[in-house]
């Protein structure tokens, strides 16, 4: 495992040990001052789940055009976008990208068709689209949903501690958290394919926090302070966290957003299942300063720094007017 990236033992805090929660905020403020990436060991999450969530990816896609169309991405970035669907219009390194070689779907909050903000059109906060022909699909993605949303609130109060801050100060902004389970695929890239063209361009996530599990197939790298680009580990029981423009900007840019990319080059498919966990849809996040004082923007909610971002980064092919494509939303 690479030493660039800090990994952090949650062993000690699930037992109780005197002093973890102390010590793990000292690492993560570590890890968010000087990588913007971070593993976690000892998290909860039966590698199992994991196992099965991955390959219930893979059956998703493995699935006709046809069936999966029938899931077109919509306004609340829930359902399917095909390959090639989306480019990083404006990316975190300045290159001109080819439309990233990947497909995906994605996955909200199971919400119930009376609930309030279903019923009114609630940006983001639509209804899930689901397969017809894939027996237990939906059923092992609220399993994997729920156990990343568990591993998420758990770590919130090594992230107020990292920030000098109460174990519980973040809990009132995360009552009903904003999440987004992404099902990547990354077919082969020919060895003679463009230097521009990549499984998804380099970018950061717009994500309070992004937990990914690791795959064993290569193709992750992260773009360290000094520009040097390394390829993230797979280490074995470990998950991979890093956090994205919303906790830059909550943190008054004290924390990193690091940008990060996929080429798969690897002569394999590949598939990734990461989490984008975010603050509740109508939590107002105030910038957190050292010293208290104002920060260096105003006050911002989930929709309104999504919809932001989305009119000057990200698009996805539509027959009739551009739409966008986020990572987190």
């Amino acid at each position: 495992m690479s030493d660039m990236i800090p990994v952090l033992d949650l062993g000690p805090l699930r037992a109780g040990v005197p002093g973890a929660l102390e010590r793990l905020g000292g690492q993560l403020r570590r890890a968010f001052t000087e990588v913007g990436f971070y593993f976690v060991r000892n998290h909860g999450i039966d590698q199992a789940l994991l196992d099965e969530t991955f390959e219930a990816a893979e059956r998703f896609h493995a699935q006709p055009i046809d069936a999966k169309l029938a899931m077109k991405i919509n306004e609340h970035n829930i359902g399917y976008m095909p390959l090639r669907g989306a480019t990083t219009r404006v990316n975190a390194v300045g290159d001109v990208a080819l439309p990233n070689a990947n497909e995906a779907v994605f996955f909200k909050r199971e919400l119930p068709g009376d609930h309030p903000d279903v019923l009114a059109n609630v940006r983001f906060r639509g209804r899930n689209q689901w397969p017809q022909d894939l027996p237990g699909f939906r059923e092992q993605v609220l399993r994997a949903m729920d156990a990343f949303e568990g591993l998420a609130l758990s770590l919130l109060p090594i992230y107020a501690h990292a920030l000098d801050k109460p174990a519980d100060f973040f809990a009132p902004f995360f009552t009903e958290p904003m999440y987004t389970l992404r099902m990547s695929h990354y077919p082969q890239q020919e060895p003679t394919a463009p230097e521009n063209e990549f499984g998804i361009a380099p970018h950061l996530d717009t994500s309070f926090m992004t937990i990914l599990a690791q795959n064993r197939i290569p193709g992750l790298s992260l773009r360290l302070s000094t520009g040097e680009w390394i390829d993230a580990p797979a280490p074995e029981g470990a998950l991979l966290i890093n956090g994205g423009m919303m906790l830059r900007r909550w943190t008054d840019n004290r924390f990193m957003a690091t940008p990060h990319r996929v080429i798969n080059r690897s002569g394999k498919e590949r598939y990734a299942i990461p989490f984008f966990f975010d603050a509740s849809y109508r939590a107002v996040m105030t910038p957190i300063t050292a010293d208290g004082s104002k920060g260096r923007m105003e006050p911002i909610t989930y929709p309104d720094f999504m919809t932001g971002y989305q009119r000057s980064n990200f698009h996805h092919a539509a027959e009739k007017e551009e739409k966008i494509e986020l990572q987190g939303a």
